[in-house]
């Protein structure tokens, strides 16, 4: 049994894990601000992944960029799993200095404490994600394995969508592994990148086990379905349900690993109690990549229900092409497999967003955002869906 600090707690990935581990026995204890993009304004009311844990873990309401909330959540604590953070591509590129401030200061915080105070805390566990590879991994016919940088302006306003490389003719996708080449396509990218870099680091210097974990497209029940920002999932549910179309960015074919939040919460919980896991970084996703517009088409099957599908020519500024896991280091070394095939897994979240009340998902707002600061590109009309 441990003492377990989750940060986050209250949020999608952080109320399944806080569950699973009561399960095995641990003491769990949560530290969150419930935001209110992701709980809505009255979290005891409008927040069922806070309702889910807030009379089972000891939680304690505050925020990762206070010291003060950061020393009291720490006291005690023997393993610190560091979920909290601002998540989004599309929103980070416009609210730049909230997500470094909050991913990447609130990190530093926990680690300078680590660092410089009494505590009994042995391991970190950090949130990474696969948006620190970017584009991804290619293979070349003229070249090998190359690492193409971010997409041109004037390529994507022609409606060509597919990433090139000097010097080499059409590119083969593959599974991204954790040696690839780092260089993230957005600020949410960049802040994942240093908070796992700043992890793996310090407390390799100070002593303490370090563990990271590249989070691939999460999806279940429990996501937010009023957060625009973070998930397509919740987008397309939410407007084929109120009977909307749905509109899919660039030509539909870019592709996402999606991995079942079950899947997600057993890798995180090898890397809490398995001692192999110490000072490594994992991949965690299913090593398939699904294109947008398909998981649309299996959405609306789900549902029994269509709803127009346009694929509208536009295009986000940050956003990348192709992106899916290699997972065997988690299967060989942790001895993890993911278990939920796509197909079934939408069927399980489906049948929790049909007993969920029909909320607004401030989805057309998020879009005026980005288009008045010029990040959301329409080429030939308005709307799209995104994919972070």
């Amino acid at each position: 049994m441990m003492n377990i600090l989750i940060t986050g707690g209250a949020g999608f990935i952080g109320s399944h894990l806080a569950l699973r581990l009561l399960q095995g026995g641990h003491r769990v204890r949560v530290l969150d601000n419930l935001s209110e993009q992701v709980h809505g304004r009255d979290p005891a009311v409008t927040s069922p992944l806070y309702a889910s844990i807030k009379d089972r873990v000891e939680f304690r309401h505050g925020t990762v960029t206070s010291r003060v909330d950061w020393e009291d959540a720490l006291e005690g604590q023997n393993v610190v799993v560091h979920l909290a953070a601002e998540t989004g591509t599309g929103q980070s590129m416009y609210l730049v200095e909230k997500y470094a401030h909050v991913n990447i200061q609130g990190t530093a915080i926990m680690l300078d404490i680590l660092a410089n105070k009494p505590h009994q805390v042995e391991k970190v566990v950090v949130a990474s994600s696969r948006a620190i590879y970017g584009e991804g991994k290619y293979l070349s016919r003229e070249l090998g394995v190359v690492y193409p940088s971010h997409r041109s302006d004037e390529d994507m306003r022609a409606g060509d969508f597919e990433v090139k490389y000097p010097g080499s003719g059409r590119l083969e996708l593959v599974a991204t592994d954790e040696s690839s080449r780092i260089h993230p396509s957005s600020v949410y990218g960049v802040t994942k990148q240093v908070q796992e870099q700043l992890v793996m680091n310090v407390c390799g210097a100070i002593g303490l086990a370090a563990v990271a974990f590249r989070y691939q497209n999460v999806y279940g029940p429990g996501q937010s379905l009023s957060n625009p920002y973070t998930g397509i999932l919740s987008i397309f549910s939410t407007r084929i349900r109120s009977g909307q179309s749905i509109n899919v960015f660039e030509d539909g074919l870019e592709s996402r690993d999606f991995v079942f939040i079950s899947d997600v919460v057993e890798a995180t919980v090898a890397g809490i109690e398995r001692d192999a896991a110490n000072n490594r970084v994992f991949n965690v996703g299913t090593g398939i990549a699904i294109a947008i517009r398909d998981v649309a088409l299996t959405l609306m099957r789900a549902f029994d229900q269509e709803v127009p599908l346009e694929v509208s020519g536009a295009y986000r500024v940050g956003d990348i092409r192709h992106n899916y896991a290699d997972v065997s280091l988690l299967r060989d070394v942790l001895q993890v497999v993911p278990e939920v095939p796509f197909a079934r897994g939408i069927e399980s979240f489906v049948g929790w967003a049909k007993a969920q009340a029909e909320c607004e998902s401030g989805y057309d707002r998020s879009l005026q955002e980005m288009r008045n600061r010029g990040l959301l590109k329409e080429i030939p009309r308005v709307g799209g869906a995104t994919s972070e």
